[in-house]
């Protein structure tokens, strides 16, 4: 058992009906690492990532998010983790300042902490010269963006992050991907990261888990599963060519 793991899990398992969703998950996240969650559609990665924030609970087994069992923490661990989904919603006649304003009001923060906090994570986010622009006219990279701010507006200890460069521009997925990378590297925040674009998860995790049909097929770093796949020695292998091995043989 990893000491500073922050996330863990233990046999946990997910039943709709008949329907095995996820299927004696176990695995580990550490402390301040990026991980990559990584399977195809219907693979059970958003039923996995609703457990760990406490929003549908488990058929059986147990999970535990910085010591907390989501299950029966799920308001503790809301405050201590943020969340960015697929598809991040605003109020499109809100600017971003009015936007975080009315955030921090919801989660009851202090206003004037707040507006400090507000101009912070807004620069952070690279947005502060949109600020006073409507949402309603952002660009989705910079709603994206946006949703980031969003997180960190709690200090989160973890981002759990939903397919976050999905439909972006090469250049928006870029910088949100530089962006995460940075928030990991200087405020160390772990993140936890699902994503379809394998060569972007390559980039910046330090491991990976492969999930498919509800079970998680693999897990490490990259070079360790391409020794378990490909052996040692030979050229390098990309996480594409890794995740299709897996793949083929389930």
């Amino acid at each position: 058992m990893e000491t500073n793991a922050v996330i863990t899990t233990d046999n946990l398992t997910k039943r709709y009906h008949h329907q095995t969703a996820v299927d004696a998950l176990s695995f580990q996240v550490r402390e301040g690492e990026i991980f990559g969650f990584l399977g195809p559609n219907g693979a059970g990665k958003t039923t996995t990532l609703l457990m760990l924030l406490g929003l549908t609970r488990p058929s059986e087994g147990s999970a535990s998010v910085c010591g907390l069992e989501p299950q029966r923490k799920a308001m503790e661990v809301k405050r201590i983790v943020g969340y960015l989904p697929e598809n991040v919603g605003y109020y499109g006649d809100m600017d971003a300042v009015q936007t975080l304003a009315f955030i921090a009001d919801l989660n009851g923060m202090d206003k004037k902490e707040a507006g400090q906090k507000i101009d912070d994570v807004i620069s952070l986010v690279g947005l502060a010269g949109d600020a006073r622009k409507k949402v309603g006219a952002y660009s989705r990279g910079m709603k994206q963006r946006l949703g980031v701010a969003e997180v960190l507006l709690k200090d989160p200890k973890v981002m759990f992050l939903d397919e976050p460069t999905l439909g972006l521009d090469p250049d928006g997925a870029i910088r949100l991907i530089e962006l995460i990378q940075s928030l990991n590297r200087e405020r160390n925040i772990t993140v936890f990261l699902s994503s379809h674009h394998l060569h972007q998860v390559q980039k910046i995790s330090h491991r990976v888990g492969i999930m498919i049909k509800g079970k998680m097929v693999a897990e490490g770093s990259i070079d360790q599963l391409a020794r378990e796949k490909f052996g040692v020695g030979g050229r390098e292998y990309t996480l594409e060519e890794i995740y299709m091995k897996y793949f083929q043989e389930v």
